[in-house]
């Protein structure tokens, strides 16, 4: 925790972006019964019965100090969809000499991705892009990328949508739409806070660490 919490606090820097990325499972509904034409002044309505399509996976990224955004919808979660991925985000940044990712550790989430899905060669030269680093277990909360997919949610995903190209095309447009207007995040859980917040955890490794206590 405290490794990423200082990572967050680098200032800014075009050749080392600190990018914040992970997936979710993005479940495909359809409806049993057509929803009631929408009026004027009212709410849609939807019967309650719906049909379950099948599901698919989002992946995305966020540089939270340039509000620089990518996301691609892949019809499932394995390690080649996350070399994929990977191989996207180091071509959105050609001038970086490394890119600071911060992810958890799912099993897919490491370099032997690159081994499986791409030549040596090329794998070692993508991996050599990338420097990991993992959250603790039970931390989703400390990946800024948690932020924008809360914002998907609202905005998108929590509508039923039966195919997977209904649902790219959706998320793709909201993502482009927050990437062109480069809506940042700005994380206010400093490591001086975590070490006050957090202090009977911090005691329980070492009784020494209680000076950071808020009184």
């Amino acid at each position: 925790m405290e490794q990423i919490l200082q990572l967050y606090a680098r200032p800014y820097d075009s050749l080392q972006p600190v990018i914040c990325f992970d997936e979710r499972p993005c479940f495909l509904i359809g409806d049993k019964v057509e929803p009631l034409a929408l009026q004027s002044g009212q709410v849609r309505k939807e019967h309650y019965g719906y049909d379950k399509l099948g599901s698919c996976a989002l992946l995305a990224a966020i540089e939270p100090l340039t509000g620089k955004r990518c996301a691609r919808v892949y019809p499932q979660r394995t390690k080649k969809q996350f070399s994929c991925f990977c191989q996207a985000l180091a071509a959105a940044y050609p001038e970086a000499s490394k890119l600071h990712l911060v992810l958890d550790n799912l099993n897919t989430h490491n370099a032997s991705a690159f081994y499986e899905s791409l030549p040596a060669e090329e794998a070692l030269a993508l991996a050599n892009r990338f420097e990991f680093h993992y959250t603790p277990k039970a931390a989703s909360w400390l990946n800024m990328i948690e932020i924008e997919f809360s914002a998907l949610a609202r905005l998108c995903l929590k509508r039923r949508m039966p195919t997977i190209q209904l649902l790219e095309q959706e998320i793709m447009a909201i993502i482009n739409e927050r990437h062109e207007k480069r809506l940042k995040i700005h994380w206010q859980f400093t490591l001086d806070a975590a070490r006050g917040k957090l202090n009977r955890h911090y005691r329980k490794v070492n009784s020494d660490n209680q000076k950071y206590q808020i009184t």
